[in-house]
């Protein structure tokens, strides 16, 4: 099902319609404000077994980032973060970064990795956060996989996406021609924080300071 939704102003009712999908632990692939990601419910073990079969990763060996609506959000699932990381998350998001923090004990112990850290977004597109915000939790996120040598169209393309998608995720919300920019990843889990990726989000005159 390919649910078109406009980014400036998303329909509740079809917004509440994907939501459905996650509750039932299916996947859904939706617009960020980099590329477009394929998503579950961080508490559905079937959607994340789908999710990584759909990527082709092993779960427990997985590396998926997860949506928050806000900043209010991440100190419900990380371990105390210093005022000056809080700062620093403040002028950054939403945007196009994904913060690695260190996880507390409510989020499932399949995302995270051996260090106990977790990957978090909150991007600047209505869509997703009205997502995480009518869902009333986290979306566990992973980025859709473009096979070496395919069009690029079919990971920008909503239409695309359904078209090869249709029989592994449960929707596809249209906000609009995707990106294939990737976020800029920061680790915050130590006393200084450093880009481990560099993407679209530029970070060296903030980290600077």
């Amino acid at each position: 099902m390919i649910l078109k939704i406009h980014k400036d102003a998303p329909s509740e009712r079809k917004i509440e319609m994907a939501v459905e999908f996650l509750k039932k632990g299916g996947l859904i692939i939706y617009p960020t404000d980099t590329s477009y990601g394929i998503a579950c419910d961080i508490y559905s073990k079937e959607g994340l077994e789908k999710l990584a079969k759909m990527k082709g990763v092993d779960k427990s060996q997985a590396k998926f980032s997860f949506i928050c609506k806000d900043i209010s959000d991440i100190s419900d699932y990380t371990r105390p973060i210093s005022n000056t990381v809080f700062k620093m998350m403040k002028q950054l998001l939403p945007g196009p970064y994904t913060i690695l923090l260190t996880a507390n004990n409510k989020v499932p112990k399949q995302i995270q990795d051996k260090k106990k850290t977790v990957g978090i977004r909150i991007p600047d597109n209505n869509i997703a956060r009205m997502l995480v915000e009518k869902l009333g939790n986290p979306i566990m996120s992973g980025s859709i996989p473009l096979e070496e040598g395919e069009e690029q169209e079919y990971a920008t393309n909503p239409e695309l996406m359904h078209e090869k998608y249709k029989d592994v995720v449960d929707g596809v919300i249209d906000g609009g021609p995707g990106s294939l920019e990737q976020s800029t990843i920061i680790d915050c889990t130590d006393s200084e924080c450093f880009v481990v990726r560099e993407g679209i989000g530029e970070v060296e005159s903030i980290l600077s300071r």
